[in-house]
């Protein structure tokens, strides 16, 4: 019984999400109804004591990475730097090849550390367009994007800057940059396979003769034609986005030779209160990232001033809703993640997980399951590496695997089965384009069968042959 009230919550907040109802209101309502059903008397203490101690802490980590992510994101875009990073890129690869134009625009941007949420907003316009020149159904633009920027370039490339990626250096004591030939691996399986995905349904289409408005539905929230205009030369466009990698390179090597092991200091000067220590392993990586995003927000600066100064308050103000808003999805869902985790119903699911011998195996269906129950992959992967992170260390350690390759399963599974109807991110990118899940969820499901097995895919590459 317990295990199906698990269940039923779960099953709830997916078909609220699934019928466009905010999950920031319907993760407590879902949690605490569990918990009402397992113990009516511990539903406020486990409000208060856990879902907002979960939801505040992931908050207190992760959020500056969301708000200065969503910045330069949108400094990004009132610049004109994302229009002339989207036409070069066409001009390269084609307007034939409308579909990888769009996955390759996506993945440039999200391996800058343009968060994925600000990727959505940006590339629309431009997918639209070129999907209407090409006559391709635009039902398939939410699948598009997801691969071009909720997988490889997410938590499989190596030193990519987003939040999936960082997660597990706090847990590991490793870096962004953690097994990087696994990661380009799986990187090159997910693209190819994919491509071939995406490629495949746009023929099927085709050969059914249907274009661009589908199968007569109506169309909604349709952007203005692109027609194109004076815009910064490419190079000094995408040089904000190189400055964020390099310097999120370096500063993952400097900062614990800068600060040590650790630092104290006294949080008063008046009485006498205990000092806070700060562990800088755990969080070296989110420094990293802040540090090398601040980089990024002060480039775009330098090299744009007149357009961003002339639209900084209004874009900025926009941007840091939608940090906000996305943080506050992920802190809801990990909240939600962290009230199931406590009931009698989740033990049945961690002692099944448990019982997978291979160290590898057991981390990446236990990490992709929670971020499928919560439906984000930052959230389920905290959840996970939480109450799982000593028990896959001692596992690995006794096998002989490194932290490193640890730390690129657990990210690339967090992106795996993520994407269940009530995730975040799919939640924005169908409103976005003014798509149903009926219309193009398949597709998103479709993208994300395929990163979840590029996991294990890695997996046996290691085993095979050692690479790390």
């Amino acid at each position: 019984m317990s295990f199906l009230i698990v269940l039923a919550a779960l099953c709830f907040l997916m078909y609220v999400a699934y019928r466009g109802h905010s999950v920031i209101l319907f993760a407590p309502v879902a949690a605490l109804g569990a918990v009402l059903l397992t113990d009516p008397s511990l539903v406020q203490p486990m409000f208060t004591g856990l879902f907002m101690d979960k939801m505040v802490g992931f908050l207190k980590l992760y959020f500056p990475v969301f708000l200065l992510g969503a910045v330069f994101g949108k400094l990004i875009e009132v610049s004109g730097f994302s229009k002339s990073i989207v036409s070069a890129t066409i001009r390269l690869v084609g307007a034939q090849r409308a579909m990888l134009s769009i996955v390759l625009v996506c993945a440039l941007l999200t391996y800058g550390g343009v968060s994925l949420f600000v990727v959505v907003f940006a590339v629309y316009p431009f997918a639209a367009e070129l999907f209407r020149q090409s006559d391709i159904p635009k039902r398939l633009i939410p699948g598009t994007i997801a691969l071009g920027a909720f997988t490889f370039t997410m938590d499989a490339l190596p030193g990519t800057p987003q939040i999936q990626n960082i997660i597990p250096a706090s847990f590991f004591g490793t870096t962004s940059w953690a097994a990087p030939t696994l990661g380009v691996i799986g990187a090159v399986v997910i693209l190819a396979l994919g491509m071939s995905y995406l490629e495949w349904r746009r023929r099927v289409a085709a050969a059914k003769g249907e274009g661009y408005a589908g199968s007569g539905e109506e169309l909604r929230n349709e952007p203005e034609p692109f027609h194109g205009s004076k815009l910064a030369h490419p190079l000094l466009a995408v040089l904000p986005l190189l400055l964020v990698g390099v310097a999120n390179f370096l500063f993952t090597r400097w900062i614990p030779g800068f600060y040590g092991e650790s630092q104290s200091f006294v949080p008063a000067v008046i009485g006498n209160p205990a000092p806070v220590v700060q562990e800088v392993s755990r969080v070296a990586a989110i420094w990293a990232v802040q540090g090398a995003l601040l980089l990024g927000i002060l480039s775009v600066i330098a090299l744009a001033w007149k357009p961003v100064v002339a639209a900084f308050a209004e874009g900025t103000r926009s941007a840091i809703g939608g940090a906000m808003l996305a943080s506050m999805n992920t802190a809801s869902e990990y909240g939600f993640g962290a009230v199931i985790a406590a009931l009698p119903g989740f033990l049945v699911v961690a002692n099944a997980l448990g019982s997978i011998p291979n160290p590898l195996v057991n981390e990446a269906i236990s990490v992709t399951a929670m971020a499928g129950i919560t439906g984000s992959a930052s959230g389920g992967m905290s959840i996970a590496l939480a109450a799982m992170a000593d028990s896959f260390i001692a596992n690995a350690q006794a096998a002989g695997i490194p932290m490193e390759v640890l730390h690129r399963v657990a990210a690339m599974a967090s992106g795996g089965m993520d994407t269940l109807p009530h995730n975040g991110a799919v939640i924005t990118v169908l409103a976005v384009t003014g798509l149903t899940h009926r219309q193009s969820y398949k597709d998103i499901f479709a993208i994300t069968c395929i990163k979840t097995l590029a996991v294990f895919a890695i997996i046996g590459v290691y085993y095979a042959t050692g690479l790390v």
